[in-house]
C-alpha cells in the first residue's frame, strides 16, 4: 500500500469548525450512458454515526427517537464494473458492498482509540478483502462455467471519506476524486493506468495521455490481476469545500478545467451532478457515468 499527504501546503491552514449535518450538501447519481446495454457503476453516499437502538425502555421519548451521537464521518464511493455482461456490475457491487461494511465498523475503532496509522492499514485491508471476494467469486463463476467467454471480473474503487478536518482517498483504478477550494481544482488520486505508467516515466506525454489506447487499460483493479491500494489524505479546511467523486464516463467528455468551471458556478450538489451529466450526454455518453458530490454549505 502507498500512502501519500496529497497538497500537503494545505496542511498549516487551521481549519474552522466542524460542519453540522444538516449543513452538508450531499448528492450522487449514475446513468447508463447512450451507448452502453448496461450501467456497471456503483456509487454509496453517507454518513456513519454511533447509534444504539433501544429494544426497550420505561423511557417513551427514547422509544421514539433512538439516542445517535454526532456524525463519525461522511463517506463518498464510486466503483466502476470492469468484465462482459452481468460480470462487470457485480463486481463492483460486491466492492461496494464490502467496503461499506468494513468501513462502518472501523470508524468507531478509529474514534474510540485514535489510532490512524491502524485506521490507514484498516482501509487498505478493506480494499483487499473486496479485491479477494471480488476474484473468489470470479473463480466461483469459472468453476460453475457462468458467464463463459467472459472471464473479466472486476472494479475500480474510489472512496473519500471525510472525518472532520480530513479527507482520507481510497483508490484502486482510475475512477476519480477531485477537491475543489479557492478557485481551484486539484484531481487527489492518480490514474491507475498503463498510459499514466507511461507519463511517469516519461515515455509518453501528459497532454496526450487521454488519447493513448493504453489510457482506458488498468494497471491496478479489485479483482483485476494485481490491485495497489493508495491511501491519500488532505485537509479540507472550511465549508464551501467541494469534494467530486466520479468513474472515467465523466472525464471521457469532460476535461478538468470546465468541471472547475461548473464548481465555481454549483447552486447545489444535485444541480452540479445534474450539469455535468447533461454535458457528458450532450457529448455523445459513451461510458456508464457516476458523479457524488459532497462539501458543507458556505455560510
Amino acid at each position: 500500500m502507498r500512502i501519500t499527504e496529497a497538497l500537503t501546503a494545505s496542511l498549516a491552514i487551521e481549519p474552522g469548525p466542524k460542519p453540522r449535518d444538516d449543513e452538508l450538501d450531499l448528492f450522487g447519481l449514475t446513468h447508463q450512458g447512450l451507448v452502453r446495454s448496461e450501467n456497471q457503476d456503483q456509487f454509496l453516499l453517507g454518513t456513519v454515526h454511533q447509534q444504539i437502538y433501544i429494544h426497550g425502555t420505561s423511557l417513551p421519548e427514547l422509544e421514539r427517537n433512538p439516542l445517535r451521537s454526532e456524525r463519525l464521518a461522511t463517506i463518498m464511493l464510486v466503483a466502476d464494473g470492469v468484465g462482459g455482461g452481468i460480470a462487470g456490475a457485480d463486481a463492483s457491487q460486491i466492492t461496494a458492498a464490502r467496503i461499506a461494511h468494513y468501513l462502518t465498523s472501523t470508524m468507531n475503532c478509529y474514534h474510540a482509540r485514535g489510532a490512524e496509522k491502524e485506521f490507514l492499514d484498516a482501509l487498505q485491508n478493506a480494499a483487499i478483502e473486496a479485491h479477494q471476494a471480488v476474484r473468489a467469486e470470479a473463480a466461483a463463476r469459472a468453476s460453475a462455467e457462468i458467464n463463459p467467454g467472459k472471464k473479466s471480473m472486476a472494479s475500480t474503487l474510489t472512496v473519500g471519506l471525510a472525518v472532520w478536518p480530513w479527507l482520507y482517498v481510497l483508490q484502486v483504478g482510475d475512477s476519480r476524486c477531485y477537491r475543489f477550494l479557492d478557485g481551484k481544482l486539484r484531481q487527489v488520486t492518480r490514474d491507475q493506468t498503463l498510459a499514466q505508467d507511461l507519463v511517469d516515466r516519461g515515455a509518453l506525454p501528459a497532454e496526450t495521455a487521454s488519447e493513448s489506447p493504453f489510457s482506458n487499460v488498468l494497471a491496478s483493479a479489485i479483482g483485476g490481476r494485481e490491485a495497489h491500494p493508495v491511501v491519500s489524505r488532505i485537509n479540507l479546511h472550511k465549508a464551501g469545500c467541494i469534494v467530486l467523486l466520479c468513474s472515467d464516463g465523466l472525464t471521457k467528455h469532460v476535461n478538468d478545467e470546465e468541471i472547475a468551471e461548473h464548481c465555481a458556478t454549483m447552486t447545489s450538489a444535485e444541480q452540479l451532478c445534474q450539469s455535468l451529466l447533461d454535458l457528458v450526454l450532450e457529448r455523445g455518453g459513451s461510458d456508464n457515468t457516476t458523479i457524488v458530490v459532497g462539501r458543507a454549505r458556505p455560510q
